[in-house]
């Protein structure tokens, strides 16, 4: 008599990641007001109780994507601000990425999902408003430190602050974000971009 195979547990029926990114185009596409589970549970082909178990409440559900769209914000960030080239190819390797992704709706205003979507979320909810602040620090952050490098490596004069160039430089980003959401061309926040870029490496060493 031989043993019968043992049986193996049900194996997920997502794709965590993936589903991550399907939660995100909802809540990026209606806001988190207007995102219902019904909605969610459609484009990730999930039930309810399935979504539950994976994720918890909507709120949570919410936050998860929200994390989820920072990492990525941030490993975006950190491969285009490499220090092997000069300051204003890293910035604005950083503004191109930025915008391929607030153009990539299929025609639609889309912009930055977090700017988008967060914003109007923090005001009453402290946890949204927590993951806005601290993806909004972790931004200023990697923008002041490639700066601050450039800084050290004598790229901008000795009197250039790099905690307030950092600062401009995320600040152009949120406004290309919200200008991109608002219907602004592509081509026109490209080129406030590019004049940004010129006013923080202003003060490169060695400029006449």
């Amino acid at each position: 008599m031989t043993n019968a195979p043992k049986r193996r547990g049900r194996p997920r029926a997502y794709d965590p990641e993936r589903a991550l990114n399907q939660v995100i185009e909802c809540f990026w596409k209606a806001g988190y007001s207007g995102t219902s589970l019904d909605a969610i549970s459609e484009a990730t082909g999930m039930n309810r109780p399935s979504l539950y178990a994976a994720f918890g409440d909507k709120q949570a559900l919410y936050l998860k994507a929200l994390r989820h769209y920072w990492n990525m914000s941030y490993v975006a960030m950190r491969d285009a601000l490499v220090d092997d080239i000069p300051l204003d190819e890293a910035l604005m390797r950083v503004y191109e990425k930025a915008l391929s992704i607030y153009f990539s709706g299929n025609g639609r205003p889309r912009g930055c999902f977090a700017i988008g979507t967060a914003t109007t979320e923090a005001v009453e909810n402290a946890e949204i408003r927590d993951s806005l602040s601290k993806g909004l620090q972790a931004l200023d952050k990697g923008f002041e430190a490639r700066i601050r490098a450039a800084h050290a490596n004598g790229e901008l004069e000795p009197n250039a602050d790099p905690v307030a160039l950092s600062l401009l430089a995320s600040a152009t980003l949120h406004t290309i974000a919200i200008r991109a959401r608002a219907g602004s061309p592509r081509a026109e926040l490209r080129k406030l971009a590019r004049n940004a870029v010129e006013v923080i490496c202003a003060s490169r060493a060695g400029r006449g």
